[in-house]
């Protein structure tokens, strides 16, 4: 075991431990009153404890997909045309898309104090289709491994 590995182990079970303590910290602390401020303090807490693994675990995936891209010419070769077909997804998405504002029961209200504009029902438009273009790619591409699985 290297010395990375070492320190990557201890900081492992340092964040075990803190985890680990506030857990048993909430439920010591759970009671039946809701207006109880303790038990609020123990869940905020552990809310907050959550969120920032999360941060960490997304922060650290996200520099080590850039380390491995920058050092990996082959792996930065994919992750730019990856990144150019996801616009190209994109553009194809937001040009198809329309402004035209949905008519639903309610609709006034979010009109009126400014939340649902043109601009932002062409951006939700654009996410629908980008979500159903890239939905119908995946059937497509398990059928066709499916069809050339049998050929083969």
């Amino acid at each position: 075991m290297n010395k990375t590995d070492k320190i990557v182990t201890i900081i492992l079970w340092a964040l075990i431990l803190i985890s680990t303590v506030l857990v048993v910290s909430l439920f010591v602390n759970i009671s039946d009153v809701d207006e109880d401020p303790t038990m609020g303090k123990w869940i905020n807490s552990n809310l907050v404890w959550a969120y920032i693994l999360v941060g960490i675990g997304a922060g650290i995936a996200v520099l080590a997909g850039l380390y491995h891209a920058v050092t990996d010419r082959s792996a930065a070769k994919k992750s730019v045309i990856s990144i150019v077909f996801l616009g190209a997804v994109v553009l194809v998405a937001y040009l198809i898309a329309s402004p035209a504002i949905p008519q639903f029961p309610g609709v006034d209200k979010f009109i009126n104090d400014g939340t649902l504009t043109e601009n932002i029902s062409k951006l939700i438009d654009t996410g629908l289709y980008a979500t159903y273009i890239l939905l119908a790619l995946a059937i497509l591409s398990i059928l066709l491994s499916s069809v050339t699985r049998l050929f083969k």
